[in-house]
């Protein structure tokens, strides 16, 4: 029965259609909110690391651990439905409120993995480049980031990897495009008003989440090789 079920649903070009529509929509999803999140987090990491030598950054710095502290201590869940149903209470705007939703989680955990690969680098190195005339600024871009980027790469690539498997949760709000579900998961859902069997449905998704997930760790290890490889050479 489970057998028959997904070689219908494999088989069924409609149904096959809502799986791709999803998985599609699932990639846009998380491409643009790690997107946004690498910008939000990159700024925060700078703002928090110039900090530590500029009074005049003092207060810009304790916004953003107030919003580090709030958006990794609290459920994405949470957070969802606060910005989906209260602050972007939009009608039709639910896909893209749980974009920026994502994206500003995804900020704070990027934010101090960020700060971790640069703190992670010698500080004579910043010390060196004052030294020979380099604003703060120039050394940071030329000197502290092409170091730290070897530490951050690898914890950049797992939280993209948590943050394509957290948009599963989208379907929780009912976030739809036109009549269908927003994303992979949801597609799920959506044959199984067809074909009465949540497993099946649920392993073909499952599949597709695994492949999408190998092909990202491979292409994190590929590029940690070749990191390694330079430090070589």
């Amino acid at each position: 029965m489970l057998f028959n079920d997904i070689i219908k649903i494999l088989t069924d070009k409609e149904l096959l259609g809502y799986i791709f529509e999803g998985l599609g929509n699932t990639l846009i999803l998380t491409v643009v909110a790690a997107v946004i999140g690498l910008f939000l987090g990159f700024i925060v990491a700078i703002v928090k690391i110039s900090a530590e030598g500029n009074k005049y950054m003092k207060i810009p710095a304790v916004i953003c651990n107030i919003y580090t502290t709030v958006f990794r201590g609290t459920p994405v869940a949470l957070q969802l439905f606060i910005m989906i149903f209260a602050v972007f209470a939009i009608p039709g705007f639910k896909p893209y409120a749980a974009i920026l939703t994502f994206g500003i989680n995804s900020g704070a955990y990027v934010s101090e993995s960020i700060r971790a690969g640069i703190a992670s680098v010698d500080k004579g190195q910043m010390e060196a480049g004052r030294a020979v005339g380099l604003s703060w600024n120039t050394t940071m871009i030329r000197i502290i980031l092409p170091q730290a980027i070897k530490n951050i790469i690898p914890a950049i690539g797992n939280e993209i990897i948590a943050l394509l498997k957290e948009t599963s949760i989208i379907s929780m709000v009912g976030a739809t495009v036109g009549t269908l579900t927003f994303d992979l998961n949801a597609a799920s859902n959506t044959i199984y008003r067809e074909i009465p069997n949540f497993l099946a449905s649920g392993l073909i998704v499952g599949c597709f989440y695994l492949v999408i997930v190998y092909f990202l760790t491979f292409v994190i290890k590929y590029i940690e090789r070749r990191l390694r490889a330079s430090d070589k050479c």
